[in-house]
């Protein structure tokens, strides 16, 4: 069976297919689309009379020619017109492909994250990528990575397995994120056999004091099945929407669990995630069908 990497490869360097998808699946669509995906819902034990608007930014990939700091800049203004209570950001900030002009530097794209303004703020996770760029990160096994430290300096919060509790209009509810599942690379040099995760959910989740609705920050939704119903919405990123979807399937999915979770919004014994289908592209710049998105949830 072809793997993700290889059939995004084949879709980013065939000649028939840039022939058969042209212009649009390879410059329109990754390039000059921008969808404003809006969801609206009331999970199971939401505090009555509470409202929210959440505004989420995934998958930026921040790279040049198909996301340079003035697309990010322009990308983040039009969030900031959505009204939203909260924007979150939801990982991969670094560059995940070799088919670029340029790589924008962690200071740079950072700088242009920085102009986001929401009344609740403005809260961030980190995504693989963030890890996976960063060397040193790999071979201290933790730490902070340069996206760490950029989201710091521009004043943007990151939850690395963090709890905070929030209110609007006198309503608590919580805010956690988690670490990455996939941050740390195996290899001979790093001294790791297997791909290893930073992520503590329970540990997360043990910061949370009341009763007060959580929503939940995951760079990647393969957590979702051990998401407590506690949680009243999960929010994550990652799988682009596969990047190529067709009649609302993905053939290829950065997931263990194929199309199950490739984007939108899933719901399983009451449990709600939402999935973004991302701004940038990884391993090739190809997008057809899943164009970038910002996604606006209404909660209450």
């Amino acid at each position: 069976m072809i793997s993700r990497r290889g059939f995004l490869k084949l879709a980013g360097s065939s000649f028939a297919g840039l022939m058969a998808l042209g212009g649009y699946t390879f410059a329109y669509e990754p390039l000059a689309r921008l969808a404003i995906s809006r969801y609206a819902l009331t999970p199971p034990g939401w505090t009555p009379g509470l409202k929210l608007r959440l505004v989420a930014l995934a998958d930026f990939h921040a790279c040049e020619p198909w996301m340079s700091t003035a697309r990010i800049a322009s990308i983040c203004a039009r969030a900031n017109e959505l009204e939203g209570d909260l924007t979150l950001l939801l990982g991969d900030y670094a560059a995940g492909m070799n088919m670029v002009t340029g790589y924008v530097h962690s200071s740079e794209w950072s700088k242009a994250l920085a102009t986001l303004k929401a009344p609740l703020g403005v809260h961030a996770i980190m995504g693989n990528h963030d890890w996976w760029e960063d060397r040193t990160a790999q071979r201290n096994g933790g730490g902070d990575t340069f996206g760490h430290r950029a989201l710091a300096e521009a004043g943007i919060p990151v939850y690395s397995n963090r709890a905070v509790r929030l209110e609007k209009n006198g309503h608590r509810f919580w805010l956690a994120g988690l670490e990455d599942q996939l941050a740390l690379l195996p290899g001979r040099k790093w001294g790791r056999s297997q791909i290893r995760g930073l992520d503590d959910l329970d540990g997360t989740l043990a910061q949370v004091s009341d009763n007060a609705p959580v929503v939940l920050l995951a760079h990647e939704p393969d957590i979702f099945p051990r998401v407590p119903e506690r949680v009243s919405l999960t929010l994550s990123g990652h799988t682009h929407g596969g990047q190529i979807r067709f009649f609302g399937y993905s053939p290829i999915v950065p997931s263990r669990y194929g199309d199950r979770y490739a984007y939108g919004h899933v719901v399983e014994n009451g449990r709600n995630i939402i999935v973004s289908g991302g701004l940038g592209c990884s391993i090739a710049p190809v997008r057809f069908g899943v164009p970038p998105e910002i996604v606006v949830i209404d909660i209450g």
